[in-house]
């Protein structure tokens, strides 16, 4: 029988098995083990926000706190749904933490594009101007005179073909997936679709635009050194 006052680390004392048998255990066992678990993934958030996150330094460690806090819980859920694919081959906590970094980096995307919305791909029913999303790379390699004007062509003739060859539906996956950068998981609950969906849908749209675009003299290469970062 363990003595003393200090409480017991059971974090550190449970075995792959006991970490399993005592979440599939009864209440008595699971919620203390519930706790525990909750404590270590929210201190592993926290390191993760903290120390690996540049885009949050600005925010005081109570503000990471109170993050690490909130995705624990969700965190937490995670492990619970995914115990069955739990095989042994690193330490259980481990294993759980790997999954709560997981839960932060894609609560973090989805923080990011929050106020996304598909209206924001359109204007005036018209198609946004391509050179309205791609502005700075070209803008940043300080063309002559005629490579600015034979940018400036190039730029008509594919924002021509973006309305021309792809539905709206097409050109604002493709905008969101392609040109901005949106998790595909992200668009696909603004369009009110899935995933597979979504990728075939960004699939064909790269196709008949590289179609549209070949038949215009244009080729794909030279497209995406253009607008390359």
């Amino acid at each position: 029988m363990r003595t003393g006052s200090g409480p017991i680390n059971y974090m550190s004392e449970r075995t792959n098995q006991e970490w399993l048998d005592a979440l599939h255990g009864p209440p008595t066992i699971q919620e203390p083990a519930l706790q525990e678990l909750t404590e270590r993934l929210q201190r592993g958030i926290f390191y993760y926000l903290s120390r690996e996150r540049s885009d949050l330094s600005h925010l005081a460690v109570q503000d990471i706190s109170q993050m690490a806090e909130d995705l624990a819980q969700d965190a937490v859920l995670r492990v619970l749904e995914n115990l069955d694919s739990f095989r042994g081959d690193s330490r259980f906590t481990t294993w759980a933490t790997k999954i709560a970094v997981r839960v932060a980096i894609s609560e973090m995307r989805r923080a990011r594009y929050r106020d996304f919305r598909l209206d924001d791909l359109t204007a005036d029913d018209e198609l946004l101007p391509l050179d309205a999303l791609n502005t700075s790379s070209t803008q940043s390699l300080s063309p002559t005179p005629e490579n600015a004007a034979e940018r400036d062509d190039v730029i008509k003739k594919i924002d021509a073909a973006l309305k021309e060859a792809l539905t709206e539906r097409q050109y604002q996956a493709l905008d969101a997936v392609v040109l901005r950068g949106v998790p595909l998981e992200i668009v696909a609950e603004r369009m009110d679709t899935n995933r597979n969906a979504l990728y075939k849908l960004v699939h064909d749209a790269r196709q008949k635009l590289r179609t549209h675009l070949e038949t215009q003299g244009l080729s794909i290469d030279y497209m995406l050194d253009l607008f390359q970062d």
